[in-house]
């Protein structure tokens, strides 16, 4: 047997291999095909990672498209959930208004289909034209791929945008958002004014992009990065000024659709207005708010997005991490990512909890500990130590853990609270 037929078939033998040993776990053999993937593939394996079609444009604009349907669909089940039950409890839920509450739902799945059809009008327009082609980092995905995707767990996607914008965008959410910004924008604060506008910030994993917008605001080159055109494409909602002219244009109901913990009818279908102010984007090749669409381990240093002067010196002053770095599928090319884009001398702002990937997506799935032995391999050093106790060294730079929740509906009647990491790391 050559060695060129032995090179062939020892792929096949591994995936045959695994496979066996898997017990048809579809997501141990996805992992076995990515590895099998990188012998053939001299670049990282996120050009076939599944979430570039799970967010993509093309699965979400369709998904946002499908909104009222799917929510229909769902709310016809729970019709027929409660036609099912005895004719004497029938009775009784008729007296207490349940029959009421389920057509209240139905209005309201209408209130927050105008906001969904308006970003699918608003993803149409601008994608199909082209108009933002110059700052997409997302590979290209055939049309088959469509409709593939669209389901319950699309739904779940779009619902999640509809609470981020009562989190970043509503007079509902500056609760939350103290808590979770403050710590960021306090390191910002220290620097001079006069200095900020030479200074680029990367937001990666940037959502809806408030936090990157406020740092824009102190005089900073901010550039947000976001996969999820869920996402992007609500973000665009609210840059676009056909569709969003003044404030607290918009309403939604973001809670209606979770009936658990609710303490009564009224706090469950409360409806939320936003945006509580209206946000822009800056030209290109000026200071300010820039939005970059797709896969953040796909943005190189190269491609500065403002002043003349940072064009000379590649790489970001700073990367923020908001909530993020747990969403990896591999942490450690993360972090050497976010290390190789950062300038020498570059300072990385974290804050977020260690939810890793469901369903055996993460590659790895580390400790706090394991996270910052990662960090010292990679070229990192913490500000102020890992203990947070160096006296040198401000407060607002120090290492600490913050409670913090994250898109909570605070008249529910419970709360999930995160123990939240917040770090300073300079590149060495």
């Amino acid at each position: 047997m050559s060695d060129v037929l032995v090179a062939c078939l020892l792929p096949v033998m591994l995936a045959y291999l695994g496979f066996r040993l898997s017990v048809f776990d579809k997501d141990v053999i996805h992992s076995i095909w990515l590895d099998l993937w990188s012998l053939f593939n001299l670049g990282p394996a996120t050009n076939i990672d599944s979430r570039n079609v799970l967010f993509s444009i093309q699965t979400s604009l369709t998904a946002y498209s499908s909104y009222r349907a799917l929510s229909l669909d769902e709310l016809s089940r729970m019709r027929a959930s409660y036609m099912s039950i005895g004719r004497t409890h029938k009775r009784i839920g008729y007296e207490i208004g349940y029959p009421e509450k389920l057509d209240k739902l139905a209005e309201l799945i209408q209130v927050n289909a105008k906001v969904t059809d308006g970003i699918a009008a608003v993803m149409r327009r601008i994608y199909n034209q082209g108009t933002v082609s110059s700052v997409m980092l997302w590979p290209e995905l055939r049309p088959t791929t469509k409709e593939k995707h669209i389901d319950s767990h699309s739904l779940s996607r779009i619902r999640e945008s509809l609470k981020h914008f009562v989190r970043d965008w509503s007079d509902a959410g500056i609760v939350e958002r103290s808590v979770i910004f403050e710590p960021i924008l306090s390191v910002f604060s220290m620097l001079s004014a006069p200095a900020r506008s030479q200074n680029r910030v990367l937001f990666p994993g940037s959502g809806l992009s408030r936090l990157a917008y406020e740092v824009s605001q102190l005089g900073y080159d901010v550039t947000a990065c976001e996969l999820s055109a869920y996402m992007n494409g609500a973000f665009r909602f609210l840059l676009d000024p056909e569709m969003t002219k003044t404030v607290n244009q918009h309403e939604i109901h973001p809670y209606a659709h979770w009936w658990s913990h609710s303490r009564n009818a009224a706090d469950l279908f409360r409806g939320i207005r936003f945006p509580d102010v209206i946000p822009h984007l800056a030209a290109d090749g000026t200071v300010g708010l820039h939005l970059k669409e797709g896969n953040f381990l796909e943005l190189d240093v190269t491609n500065p997005s403002a002043n003349s002067r940072s064009r000379r010196t590649e790489g970001y002053d700073f990367v923020v991490t908001l909530f993020f770095i747990d969403t990896s599928v591999n942490i450690i090319h993360t972090l050497e990512h976010i290390y190789r884009l950062l300038k020498p001398g570059g300072t990385w702002v974290n804050l977020g909890p260690l939810l890793w990937c469901s369903s055996a997506q993460a590659r790895l799935e580390l400790t706090l500990e394991e996270v910052f032995n990662v960090m010292d391999a990679v070229g990192f050093s913490i500000v102020g130590g890992r203990n947070g106790n160096d006296d040198e060294v401000p407060n607002c730079m120090k290492r600490r853990t913050i409670s913090c929740e994250y898109t909570h509906d605070d008249k529910a009647m419970m709360r999930w609270i995160y123990e939240a990491e917040f770090w300073v790391a300079r590149k060495v």
